[in-house]
């Protein structure tokens, strides 16, 4: 089951140094401009490839994102997870754009 997350919850999260992966599913170069502490880039379109190379996990805590609420990007990645068998997976569904909002920082050159 796929579950919402809102910026308090994942900065606190952050913050406690709680056990998770945070998954930036925009394209690389976009991922390479600025994205949120700590994320790792899996992009949408290379999740069903990639995922299971790079999470062997299956039960790990995992937390997707894009741009802001209206991409669609970590929604469709949130599906493809949850088709190749993780069972524990976050939609951070504000993105980079609700996290800036709230007045955090970026990783990269941005």
């Amino acid at each position: 089951m796929i579950e919402l997350i809102d910026t308090a919850t994942l900065h606190g999260w952050q913050r406690e140094g709680q056990d998770f992966v945070l998954i930036d599913t925009l394209p690389a170069a976009i991922f390479a401009d600025g994205h949120l502490p700590g994320a790792i880039n899996l992009p949408s379109d290379d999740i069903l490839e990639q995922a299971p190379a790079r999470l062997p996990n299956l039960d790990a805590t995992l937390v997707v994102y894009c741009a802001s609420a209206t991409c669609k990007r970590a929604s469709l990645s949130a599906g493809r997870l949850e088709q190749l068998g993780y069972t524990r997976i976050f939609h951070y569904e504000a993105g980079k754009m609700g996290w800036l909002a709230e007045g955090l920082t970026l990783e990269g050159p941005r």
